[in-house]
């Protein structure tokens, strides 16, 4: 009969992982959009960095929080400590799972649950780290996609050699 609670606190939980990352993905998107509106002609590369950081920083926070809600669950549930809670917790998350510390019996399916949902939350971290790269980089003059092609001139002796 274990099971039923833990498949119910397993869906709480990846429900409320998924709307505390999608809230704080789409504010971080939101705010992105705004930064790199005003950017007007492109970021040089101190701005440009100083974005990135920011925007890992957020990110980092953002996974803190989805952290400490699992580490809440296990404070209240399995651990007597909040040490030992977010300790299980953050190296669930990050898929380390070093051993030293195990759930419960009766709470073992959360462990592998917590893993998987921490690699598809971290997937979508890059996604979003790449997308904000790219665009800084769209929007800079000197790092076109065209490579350059844009300007290009025929020249006749090496248009006769391409027929």
């Amino acid at each position: 009969m274990t099971l039923i609670p833990q498949a119910s606190a397993a869906a709480l939980l990846l429900v409320l992982t998924l709307c505390l990352q999608c809230a704080g993905v789409a504010a971080l998107v939101e705010w992105l959009r705004g930064v790199t509106a005003k950017g007007g002609q492109g970021f040089g590369p101190v701005r440009s960095a100083v974005l990135v950081v920011k925007s890992t920083i957020a990110i980092i926070t953002l996974h803190g929080l989805v952290i400490l809600l699992w580490a809440s669950f296990y404070r209240l549930q399995c651990f007597p400590s909040w040490e030992l809670s977010f300790y299980f917790s953050s190296s669930s998350y990050a898929t380390v799972g070093y051993g030293d510390v195990t759930l419960p019996g009766n709470w073992r399916l959360l462990g592998p649950l917590e893993s998987m949902a921490g690699v598809l939350m971290c997937g979508v971290s890059v996604c979003l780290l790449f997308a904000t790269i790219t665009r800084l980089m769209d929007s800079d003059p000197r790092h076109s996609r065209n490579l350059g092609y844009a300007n290009h001139q025929v020249v006749p002796e090496a248009e006769s050699l391409c027929q």
